[in-house]
């Protein structure tokens, strides 16, 4: 997401109505002017430190891209964990995740604007050559409507955009004839039958080869889509539409914006996650600025500033207003349904959202933008990187991170309205953990955990599309780039497109429907960018002084204390609602108080109790909100109870040559031997142990001694291959799965149990590796004999020593990691089915230990004490279903994928808060679906 450019114009300090070919000169938005001041205290960064740090965003962008250019292309995307391309149909499927994926050599489309942004002239002409001579678009492949139109049709818009202007400059270019034009051209007539719906929103996937609804495209019996799956195509559309001249794209773009606006819930002015294609009901009621939602308010901005249709801003204002109104609950932005939107939806909040503060920006309202991003920054702070989803009190809540930009694109843009110094000390800290964690010789490797910094073999297109574009964007001075950025506006996946737009081939129809639906007062919309003046009137310290009440709000913050409580529920004498962590089953006043919440105790035939709640039998609108809250809490902690007997998964780093640290691997904890959590780290090389199961007496115990032993898992408990081991004289011990292809990428958290006996006699720590992250480990060992490895509860810190040792980018280690990827095994990354939802009250089926190894019981035969020992949660309300929906949706994502864990066991003391760990993989999906 974004809009390029800022430090122009500030416009009057009176709003006023100004002409469009004004606004279009300026850039038009509400980006205000740098005016270069800072704190006091703060000085700003050198040039010669500024261009350091550019340089090394320019070095990590040639890591990646001449990675993906050596190992993986002309396929989608790198997989820099193996140093090998992944091709749709080749790699096991992801689920939905793969719809971006079309055999289109994707990350080189990705990156075209992103070469001329960094300078890379002569390798943006190679790269244009490369994709006119290989990248076919007539592939039997079903893909993403929606990331096709972001990543591909805006690819090769944005690189045709640079090409042109490269061409005028008479050095580079010079053989150009619009090839990506009419590429970008017969792309968007593949997209379009995707439209054929009575509604005007196009079908969430199409077939590139067959299109929507024959028997051989495999897609368009689809219903439903995401609000910003359809609401995020205007700006490539209608810039494909004033490029040719072919208005039918902008058209169709425009009817799909005006069906979303004319379905918005009137008496809230917000919008659903997700709607029915053919009906226009909204299937997911719940609304917020993340994922699902994020590009349609993005974009309903940014087509006023390219097209100069004063609607679509007049929709902006109108649905910004209600955003701040019922969403915006500073610092925190949380989801909220669109029919009661006093009521939050949910109480965690996802990456997605990192991109509003950015918006903001250009929008003029600074001062909760800088909240919100600080945040943010001090989330990153505690996990290095912003994790997929986080609680209100700042826990993990999805803990995978794939090098989302969202956030560097929020401190672009606050730098470029601040001019404060503070924002390049944040951009540091991104180059420094991405370096630091994720960066390995093959790439950079998503984050499989943050809290582990473990990795998953995954580098999407957007790293390089939007990543390196704003960091380095973000250091430079405006002599360091080639062309006046502030000549474009950045689409939603950071391609640029020229202002000039906006007064070409201006053919469709502007229709207001806006005032259709809805009076506007339009003395609430600024026409005009905000003065400087006025939005920091004089203090150089305005900034720094809307931060610094946040700089502890992740280390000290309440969960409780955070979220807004109604006005009404706060009224003079009233006591607090009841929270579920208080409730007694046996104490009359709380049943009294759950009774005026509509909320009901049914006694099951096997003794447990069981909660249900009818909205409509509740004393009052207000009571029957604070029983839907309890509800939700009474879900949350239930399910917090079940993680808590879990213990948190650990890490396998890679510490020696060529390494240094930088490979990470998740693995499943001991129920037996040292905990990692508590004692130091264990650090050796490996040595294969023989017999290879472990299950007797090593005959090899020289080559184990004083080493980490690596056994193969099978034929005897896991507790007797760590006695022998130990009797070998082993430091340690990794027991690697026996079957072939499993991942901890698509498998639950395994955990080692004993064998029923007293097992204090084992000293040394265990850790399990599925079978894909033990390859990587056995075909360093076939490459280089000495490996060392470092056993922790999470990644530690690379060696200074090693650091200085190491040469990242040097031919030797890029060829041996590649020998190594080549002999791998197959990555399993087929989704697995979720197992059986069963209702809350049944048993859940136990994992049997067998005869050999055991899986990890870690469910305890005490009884419960807490009070809300065996209770169900159900929500039956007929005239809420939207809540009930939620309700619903938030039992099953914070459902324990964990067979052998139940409400009625008793949670095992713990240190600290453990963050979730197995997420309900549908709900992933649903994320991975709506750009997650």
């Amino acid at each position: 997401m974004s809009e390029a450019g800022g430090g122009r114009g500030s416009g009057s300090s009176v709003p006023q109505r100004a002409p469009w070919s004004l606004v279009a000169a300026t850039a038009a938005l509400c980006l205000v002017s740098a005016t270069s001041v800072w704190p006091v205290g703060a000085a700003p960064m050198s040039r010669e430190e500024k261009q350091k740090l550019g340089n090394q965003v320019l070095e990590m962008f040639d890591h990646a891209y001449g990675n993906y250019m050596e190992h993986a292309y002309p396929a989608d995307e790198l997989m820099p964990l193996t140093c090998r391309g992944r091709v749709r149909g080749q790699e096991p499927s992801r689920g939905d995740v793969d719809d971006a994926l079309g055999k289109f050599s994707l990350t080189l489309i990705d990156s075209l604007d992103t070469l001329v942004v960094l300078n890379k002239t002569k390798e943006f002409e190679d790269a244009v050559r490369k994709v006119l001579r290989d990248v076919n678009l007539d592939n039997d492949v079903v893909v993403s409507v929606f990331e096709t139109n972001i990543r591909v049709l805006g690819g090769l818009l944005g690189g045709h955009s640079l090409a042109i202007m490269l061409k005028e400059k008479g050095e580079y270019m010079q053989w150009y004839n619009d090839e990506l034009l009419q590429m970008a051209k017969q792309l968007g007539y593949k997209l379009l039958p995707a439209f054929n719906t009575t509604s005007g929103l196009p079908y969430p996937r199409i077939n590139l080869k067959f299109g929507i609804r024959k028997p051989e495209a495999r897609t368009g019996t689809e219903t439903d889509t995401c609000t910003a799956c359809a609401g995020t195509l205007i700006l490539e559309f209608a810039a494909l539409s004033r490029f040719t001249g072919a208005t039918i794209f902008e058209e169709y773009a425009r009817k799909a914006l005006d069906f979303l606006w004319e379905k918005r819930q009137r008496s809230s002015n917000l919008v659903g996650v997700t709607i029915n294609i053919h009906t226009g009901d909204w299937v997911r009621k719940d609304s917020g600025v993340g994922a699902g939602i994020d590009s349609y308010y993005e974009y309903l901005l940014k087509a006023y500033v390219l097209l100069g249709d004063d609607s679509f801003l007049e929709r902006f204002n109108t649905h910004y207003d209600a955003i701040m109104r019922y969403i915006s609950q500073p610092p925190l932005l949380l989801d909220v349904h669109i029919h009661k939107p006093m009521l939050n939806a949910r109480t965690w909040m996802d990456a997605l959202l990192a991109f509003f503060p950015g918006l903001q920006v250009l929008k003029g309202d600074i001062r909760p933008a800088i909240e919100t991003h600080e945040m943010l920054y001090q989330v990153i702070k505690k996990h290095n990187f912003l994790p997929e989803a986080f609680t209100t009190d700042f826990r993990v809540h999805w803990a995978q991170h794939p090098l989302r930009p969202e956030f560097a694109e929020s401190t672009y843009f606050l730098y470029k309205a601040t001019g404060d110094p503070y924002y390049l000390e944040v951009g540091k800290t991104l180059i420094e953990n991405l370096n630091k964690y994720a960066r390995v010789p093959c790439g950079f490797a998503a984050m499989k955990d943050v809290r582990t910094g473990s990795h998953e073999d995954r580098m999407d297109s957007f790293f390089l599309a939007e990543m390196f574009k704003y960091l380095y964007l973000l250091f430079a001075d405006k002599e360091d780039i080639i062309f006046d950025i502030e000549d474009y506006i950045f689409t939603t996946e950071a391609h640029l497109l020229p202002l000039w737009l906006s007064t070409t081939n201006q053919r469709v129809s502007k229709k207001n429907t806006t005032s259709e639906y809805t009076e506007l007062d339009d003395s609430n919309f600024d026409w005009t960018c905000p003065n400087t003046q006025i939005l920091f009137p004089n203090d150089p310290l305005y900034a720094q002084s809307i931060r610094e009440p946040l700089k502890n709000v992740v280390d000290k913050s309440c969960p409780r204390g955070i979220i807004r409580v109604r006005e009404e529920s706060l009224r003079s004498g009233a006591k607090p609602p009841l929270r579920a962590r208080d409730f007694m089953a046996t104490n009359p006043e709380h049943l009294e108080i759950l009774k005026k919440m509509g909320v009901s105790l049914i006694h099951l035939k096997d003794g447990r109790v069981q909660l249900v709640q009818h909205a409509i039998q509740a004393a009052s609108s207000i009571d029957a909100e604070d029983g839907l809250r309890f509800m939700q809490e009474m879900i949350e902690l239930s399910s917090q109870q079940q993680k808590e007997q879990q213990l948190p998964p650990r890490a396998v780093q890679i510490v020696s040559h060529p390494f240094f640290g930088r490979v990470v691997l998740t693995a499943g904890p001991a129920q037996f031997g040292p905990d990692l959590s508590k004692h130091k780290e264990t650090r050796g090389f490996v040595a294969s142990s023989k017999p290879y199961n472990g299950c007797s007496e090593l005959t090899n115990p020289e080559a184990v001694m004083g080493k980490i032993a690596l056994i193969q898992r099978g034929q005897c408990m896991f507790a007797e291959k760590a006695r022998n081991i130990q009797n070998a004289g082993a430091i340690g011990g990794i027991v690697i799965d026996d079957n072939e292809g499993s991942s901890s990428d698509t498998a639950p958290l395994f955990q080692m149990a004993g064998d029923g006996k007293d097992t204090d006699d084992i000293k040394i720590p265990m850790l399990f590796l599925f079978s894909k992250e033990g390859s990587i480990i056995l075909d360093a060992i076939r490459e280089y004999e000495e490996v060392e490895v470092l056993l922790s509860d999470k990644a530690k810190d690379r060696d200074p020593e090693m650091e200085n040792e190491e040469q990242p980018s040097s031919e030797n280690d890029s060829q041996s990691a590649e020998q190594i990827a080549s002999r791998s095994q197959e990555i399993d990354l087929v989704d697995q089915e979720s197992p059986e939802e069963s209702s809350v009250n049944s048993h859940p089926e136990s994992l049997s230990p067998v005869d050999t190894d055991s899986a990890a019981s870690v469910s305890s035969s005490e009884q419960d004490s807490n009070p809300v020992e065996n209770l169900e949660t159900t929500s039956l309300d007929g005239e809420c279903t939207d809540l009930d929906n939620q309700l619903q949706e938030q039992s099953e994502t914070e459902e324990d994928s964990n067979p052998n864990v139940s409400w009625g066991q008793k949670a095992q003391p713990i240190d600290s808060i453990l963050a979730d760990w197995n997420e309900d993989i549908e709900a992933f999906e649903m994320m991975d679906k709506d750009e997650l």
